[in-house]
Formats: structure tokens, sequence, C-alpha cells
């Protein structure tokens, strides 16, 4: 069987079908390619033939290409990328021309193109080439271009046809930001042409009463000139000027992908469409090549997809959540009741106090009313999802319940007591859960009857929001509970990691570290500015001081205290206590006191640093450069990464790279810590590593393994990565 078949009709329309066996998406590959470019061939030599539909086998189009693919050009080094790209573009520009007369633009065929659902990335680019695009009145599709978002852009033509279409200002929301739009919405956008209850049909109508002059494309007639103005004309000038800046202001400068695909599009603009195919080959080329995109495309795509795929899935039968019990109804209680009844989960929500659950059930429907406002649902989704959460002090309602999440205070007494009320209804092989994200599993574990049922999921605020969970086994912890626990995960849409239980985990374990460092640096006199842009211009998305702000200055006050009592002498924090206690006693607790590092105003909105911080703890004469600041920053995160590797928390680096990057925004252009070593080298890191050690202190010692593998000239990818397929 071959991904693409031909059937003629007595009409005379031959219909292209995409069904690539085996998979429930279609994705294109070079043999797929070199297919439709026979069966295109053929119909347009076949006298018979008076037009082509292409439609896809599957309940959707395409999502996109096929990733090995890429791994394949690469190869063959730049060259193989650029050739391999280029004939994609030879493919998608025969059936743009559709065996028209070159000079002329007389002769073609029309060819459309019959979208039954989502069509993403190469599976958008090749409607693109079409003469009509018709789209199923499907509102659950997906149609968009989004490899912007795992560090590639669209590279078969479709940065230049969109930018074509559309102009450069329309089209930077499909482009640079990778928006997904319902059909209807894209038709209004302009991606697609109609949208219609049968697009087949539609389609084989269009081509038979097509005209010639329909078959040409905009940027192929005479006198063409682009929506909105070339480079070189006044409003087009303002267009790229304006869209270099924001592309710097949002990217830092870090992202490869948008910084090409920018020049890929003023380049382009400025030289005949076949020549701006080209320079967008060789930009996507250069994209391709730098490491920052096989690292993005490896984390956020292959091994995101492997985890939430259950990679490392215990062999257990399906432990699919039916009835979840959750304790506290709380800001986390309440963010886990909703995303588990929007999976469709029956929820027994409990507090101590009736109008404490009765308010985390209103969070569910504040939520809803939103997506409501923005036509995103219905009152009667509204109901159906409001109608699963029971919200009540009774613990009697948790019978039934196959999974417990406890999301109370952390305090182990507390804790301890709501474990022991809820084990004494529950059945016996439920699963119970804490959502700690600090204490140790094992020690709360000893208030359960069941160890080897409970485990800790560590959910991440906004719940409905954030996409990582940390699953985190204690000492007694048995695998049926670690399938429960990803399985709930697949169900509530979440990517997660499973991580073994120490202190702060693996999250928590390395984003501290990094807040910790952008406060002591502070304390030594080192400009509060230059530690927040350092910060950013390695990608991350917040810098150390405006992270604690949003995360509360008495949490970290709270978490300091417990850290102490835990490690006693050899607690390594003490200059970073003096500066954050003294924020704490001044009443500065962040965002939500409108007062912390940062002044805000009465709405809330962030201004500038504290005059205080200056006043307490005044600007050296001399500052450190921004090399420094970024390597500090950078390290205090990743050593701690290294660490929980050499310790056995991490069992997987693919967990390690994919949860620093969901779960506190580590630099994504790096693909993670793991891989950011792997492209800075082990004996550079360690070198690094050496020099931080000896002007800052024992906290940037070279782990072991670092140096192990730096003497043997390793990679982590390379060492532990096996299962991880390099993208």
């Amino acid at each position: 069987m071959t991904d693409f078949t031909m059937t003629k009709d007595a009409d005379g329309v031959a219909i292209i079908t995409w069904d690539v066996p085996g998979k429930s998406m279609n994705v294109l590959s070079m043999e797929g390619a070199t297919a439709l470019g026979s069966l295109i061939d053929d119909a347009l030599a076949d006298e018979a033939v008076k037009g082509i539909v292409i439609t896809s086998g599957k309940k959707d189009f395409a999502a996109g290409m096929d990733l090995n693919v890429i791994a394949d050009m690469k190869q063959g080094g730049a060259q193989g990328v650029f050739d391999g790209v280029m004939g994609l573009h030879h493919l998608l520009r025969k059936i743009e021309l559709a065996g028209m007369d070159p000079k002329t633009k007389k002769g073609g065929k029309p060819i459309a193109a019959a979208l039954p659902g989502t069509a993403l990335g190469i599976g958008l680019e090749l409607p693109l080439s079409t003469h009509r695009i018709f789209a199923a009145d499907n509102p659950k599709a997906k149609i968009g271009l989004p490899e912007i978002m795992v560090g590639i852009f669209p590279g078969a033509g479709g940065t230049t046809r969109l930018t074509r279409k559309l102009g450069a200002m329309t089209a930077a929301p499909f482009l640079l930001e990778g928006k997904l739009s319902d059909p209807a919405k894209a038709k209004s956008a302009g991606l697609i042409d109609e949208v219609v209850e049968d697009p087949l049909a539609a389609a084989k109508d269009w081509v038979l009463n097509a005209s010639e002059a329909d078959l040409v494309k905009p940027w192929d007639a005479k006198g063409y000139k682009m929506p909105g103005g070339e480079p070189f004309h006044p409003a087009g000038f303002m267009t790229f000027v304006g869209a270099s800046a924001m592309v710097h202001g949002k990217t830092m400068g870090v992202y490869p992908a948008a910084k090409a695909l920018l020049s890929a599009v003023y380049e382009g603009a400025m030289v005949p469409f076949d020549q701006a195919l080209k320079i967008e080959a060789r930009w996507f080329t250069n994209v391709i090549m730098n490491p920052s995109s096989g690292a993005m495309i490896r984390s956020l795509f292959i091994n995101k997809e492997a985890l939430e795929k259950g990679a490392n899935r215990p062999d257990q039968p399906d432990q699919s959540v039916k009835k979840v019990g959750i304790l506290g109804a709380g800001m986390m209680g309440a963010g886990i009741a909703y995303v588990s009844a929007m999976a469709g989960i029956e929820v027994v929500l409990i507090d101590a106090q009736q109008a404490s659950a009765d308010k985390g059930k209103a969070y569910s429907e504040g939520l809803l009313d939103k997506a409501i406002s923005r036509k995103k649902s219905t009152e009667e989704k509204k109901a159906e999802v409001l109608g699963r959460i029971t919200a009540t002090t009774d613990y009697d309602k948790l019978q039934g319940c196959d999974l417990i999440v406890e999301a109370v205070f952390e305090d182990p007494k507390v804790k301890a007591e709501v474990t022991a009320k809820a084990e004494a209804v529950i059945p016996e092989d439920a699963i119970f859960a804490t959502n700690t994200s600090t204490l140790p599993i094992s020690d709360l574990a000893r208030a359960s009857a069941r160890p080897g049922q409970f485990i800790g999921i560590h959910f991440f605020s906004p719940v409905d929001k954030m996409l990582l969970v940390e699953i985190i086994k204690g000492r007694e912890t048995g695998p049926r509970a670690v399938a429960k626990a990803l399985d709930f995960a697949r169900q509530i849409k979440k990517t997660p990691i499973v991580v073994n239980d120490a202190r702060f985990f693996y999250a928590n374990r390395c984003i501290i570290p990094y807040i910790n460092e952008g406060i002591r640096m502070v304390g030594e006199g080192v400009n509060p500015t230059l530690i927040e842009n350092a910060a950013k211009m390695m990608g991350m998305p917040l810098g150390p001081l405006q992270l604690v702000d949003e995360t509360s200055i008495d949490l970290g006050v709270k978490i300091a205290k417990a850290t102490k009592a835990a490690m006693g002498d050899a607690y390594p924090d003490a200059a970073v206590d003096e500066l954050l206690f003294k924020l704490y006693d001044e009443g500065r607790l962040g965002r939500k006191s409108n007062a912390g590092f940062y002044d805000y105003d009465e709405k809330g909105k962030r201004q500038g640093f504290w005059d205080g911080l200056e006043a307490n703890w005044p600007e050296s004469d001399e500052q450190p450069d921004l090399t420094e600041v970024q390597h500090r920053l950078m390290f205090a995160q990743t050593l701690e990464a290294v660490r929980a590797l050499e310790e056995g928390v991490l069992e997987d680096i693919r967990e390690g790279d994919v949860g620093a990057i969901l779960g506190w925004g580590f630099a994504p252009w790096s693909g993670g810590p793991f891989s950011w070593l792997d492209m800075l080298g082990a004996p550079r890191a360690v070198e690094i590593c050496d020099a931080l050690t000896e002007a800052h202190g024992a906290r940037f010692a070279t782990p072991a393994l670092l140096r192990e593998m730096a003497q043997k000239g390793q990679t982590f990818y390379g060492r532990f990565g096996q299962q991880a397929k390099a993208a």
C-alpha cells in the first residue's frame, strides 16, 4: 500500500486520496511525496482528466511532516537539507502551475484541496499550492502552521505563499505565533477559500467549472503587488521595521527560527516567486542545521509525545480514572477539579467548610463562563461539567472513588489527618495521591495504611494552564499507583514526568536555586536590571526577581524555614534569607500584596524596582559582565538537573528536559538542561563550573558525572538517550 492513491471518475475528475497505512493521522514522508508527484504527473498527462482533487481517507487531512524526514535530510548535511526542501518546492510548484504554459499561464488543469478536518504544517502548505481550498464545516478541526512552536518554520512554501497571499502583517500571527484556527476563522482570515458540508463534492464541482483565470495565483499574475506593501514601499517598510522589533523583543535573539522566518519573508518579498522559494529553503536549512532546532524538535515534539503516550508506564492493566476525590478546595484543588470534570471524570470536591467547597466549585464555573464569553464553550457544556462536580464536607461521598488527590495545606499533620479520614471510606484498591510540592512522599506515606498505593502528583499553578504534572514515587510506591497517575495525566491532557522521592523532587529542586542566585546577586550589589535581562536574554520567560514576586515572597520564606530546619548546619542559603526575610518583614510579599522586588500600581501592573533595594543593598561600582551573570543563573538550575540524574531522582533525561521547559520555562530554545549541556559540550561546561566554583563557592561544584563525561568525550543524549531518538 502507498500513502497516496488515485481514482478517475466518469466526469473526468482525478481524486488523489492521502491515507498513510497504520497511522491515525497523515504525515508526509519523502516516499509519499514521490508517490504524490507521480500521480500528479499521471493526471496532468491524461487528456481524459479535466481536474484534480486532493483529499484524505482519514477524518483529518494531515498532521504535518514526518519528522524522520528532517533527520534523514540532516544526514546529508546542509546540502542534503536544502536539496530535500527544494524537492518539496518543485512538487508543490508543479501542483500550483498544473501544466500551464510558463509564459501565458494558460492550459493548466484545476487542482483543489478537500479537507475533512485538521490540516497542520505541510497539511496546509500542500493545499496552499492548490487553486482552491475547501474545508468541512467541522468546528473541532484546526488549520494552521504551528512549526514555530517546535523551533522551525514553514519551509515547504508556506512562509512565502501565506505572506504573498495575506501580506506580512496579516500573515504574522499564523507564521510567527503558530496560531491555529477552526475552518470558519481560517476562511475569514484568508487561509482557506470555502467552508462547506461536503468538501469533496464541492471541490469536484469547482474543478469541473473553473476557468483558466481561476488557476493563476496572484503572485504569478502580471502586476502583482504584495498586500500591505513590499519592504521598500512606505507601508511595507514600517511593517518590517515593526516586525523586526517585535520578534527581537519577544525572542531576545535566542530563537533562531523566528529571525530566520522574518529574513526569508523580507528577502523573498523583493524577488520573483521562484527565487523567493529558494531563499525560504536556504533559511530553512540554516534553522534545521542549528542545534537549537534539533533540540527543540526532540524535546517539545518527539520526547513530549513519547511521555504523553506512556513511554515510562509500568506494565499494568488500564488504570483510567472514573471517579476522583479531591481533598482541599483551594486554588490547587479547585483547578484539579476543573480539569478532571472537563475530562469527563466524576469529581467529589471536599473541604472543611461547605462555603469553601462551594467556592472551589465556583472556580470551574468562572472558567466556563469566561470560555462561553469567548465562544469557546456553551451553556450546555457548562451544565454538563458542573454536574460532574459534587462540592461537600462529607467524606462518605468519597465512596467509589478510584483515585484521591489530596491538595490541603503543606502541613504534614493536616495531610495525615485527611489521609486517614479518606482511607476509612474509599475502596481498598483506590490510589491515594498527594499534591505536595516540597514534602517528601515517603514521609507523608507513613500516614497511609496502604503505602504501596500512595504516590505524589505535583500539579503546577494555575492547573488549567500549566501542561506539566510531576509524578513522584515514594520508597514503597507500587507500579499500579504509577500507572494510575500516568493514566490520569493522560485523561486530563497533561504531560507527565515520573521521578523518585527527594527533597523538592525535580522541578522545585532546580528552580529554587535559580531564584536564590538572583536574590544572592542583589545582595552582592549586582544591578537588578542586569540580573533580570541576563535571564531573559538566555530565553528564561521571567527573571528570578519577577518570578519570586509572582510565586510570592512569603512562600519563599516558608520554604526557606522548612529547608533550614531539615538541613541544619548544611543549609546553604543564609545570604539569600537575609534579603528575602527583610522584604517579608516589610510586608512586601510580591504581586499579591502589590509590593515585592518590584513596585506595582493599584491595578497590580508592575512598575520599576522597589527603591528599598538600592537603599538596603547598594549597587557595586564594578558590575559583573553579562556572560558571568548568565552562567550563574543557568548553571544554578542545570547542575541541579545533573545531580538529580546522578542521584537517581531522574531516571530518564527526556523527562528532565521536557519537565524543565514545561515546568518552569527553562530556555525552550535549548531543548532543556541536558540538551543545553550537550550543545555546550561537557568539557566547556566543566571549565565554566570550575571557574564559578572558584569565584562563588561550592554550589557550582562540578558533579562527578559531568566531569567523567567530559573526560570520556560523552554527551547526555549519547550516553543516556538511546531510547530517545534524536531529531
